[in-house]
């Protein structure tokens, strides 16, 4: 698959799943498979891993890579796994787990529409099922609502400015491209330093699109519900509101007395795994075990 998807702290997760041969694991984001290909190794015969993506596109490349009788593969969202679960008829499960975000195979592919850089239609849909677009997002949102995400989900203090700018362009023309959308915020807020000055609203439009603050809150408790005692959720977050989200939700459990908390506070990766795969270098990983 590439360096840009070799699975980010592998030897972490694996040693906080505390994977036992014969046990029955759940990859939400199985994504091109490599966090899921080391899973089934240690499985053995008996083993089962249920490997979920929203993308059906990526759910599609990890089943003809992995080609593994012991694993399942199931086109849904972190929100159903409840729902997954009870129509496979498995009343608990040993391990979970949730690897959050974008992955560099959607950003990289350029009629997937996540990219600045791109002259493709704007999408950013996680899921090309859903019906809602980046592209209906920036051409028919209200500004405040446009002005709301991109600082909410961005970080990105001029987004007023900025949703100004993209409501004025609209007006004379609809915005198609990643590129056009990109141009109009370089001119609102200029150029400075070595961060495209898009970034951040892409980034807010993309959580917003896909809804991926909600997901995060359904998938964390469903993840937990499923666990059997003593069965351990790990959960790779790439920014501040990902992680955040996992922290507290982790913090409020353990205090309901439903999980161990086995990360006060987050893992990050090695400098060597930096170094070889410099898309991991923001990744948080934390864990809990069931009580």
């Amino acid at each position: 698959m590439g360096a840009q998807h070799l699975p980010v702290m592998l030897r972490e997760a694996l040693d906080f799943l505390n994977l036992r041969k014969g046990g029955t694991y759940v990859d939400a984001t199985v994504g091109p498979g490599g966090h899921s290909e080391a899973l089934l190794s240690h499985l053995g015969p008996e083993g089962h891993l249920i490997c979920m993506d929203r993308d059906e596109e990526t759910l599609e490349l990890a089943r003809e890579r992995l080609q593994d009788k012991r694993a399942r593969f199931v086109h849904a969202r972190f929100s159903e796994l409840a729902r997954v679960l009870g129509e496979m008829d498995i009343q608990g499960v040993d391990g979970v787990l949730m690897d959050f975000g974008v992955s560099m195979l959607q950003l990289k592919t350029p009629e997937r529409g996540f990219s600045f850089t791109s002259n493709e239609t704007l999408d950013m849909r996680m899921d090309r099922s859903e019906p809602t677009s980046a592209l209906e997002a920036v051409n028919k949102w209200p500004e405040k609502e446009l002005a709301r995400v991109i600082y909410e989900y961005g970080g990105e203090w001029r987004s007023r400015r900025i949703a100004s700018a993209i409501c004025r362009a609209r007006g004379k023309a609809r915005i198609e491209t990643g590129l056009e959308l990109a141009e109009i915020v370089s001119s609102a807020v200029g150029r400075s330093g070595k961060t495209h000055p898009a970034t951040r609203t892409f980034q807010g439009l993309r959580i917003a699109v896909n809804r991926e603050m909600e997901e995060i809150d359904a998938g964390l408790e469903a993840a937990v519900d499923a666990l059997v005692p003593g069965g351990r959720l790990v959960t790779i977050a790439y920014h501040s509101l990902e992680d955040g989200k996992a922290k507290r939700f982790m913090r409020e459990a353990a205090r309901a007395e439903r999980v161990k908390l086995l990360t006060k506070k987050p893992l990050v990766p090695t400098r060597e795994e930096t170094r070889e795969n410099p898309s991991a270098r923001s990744a948080k990983m934390r864990a809990v075990e069931a009580i």
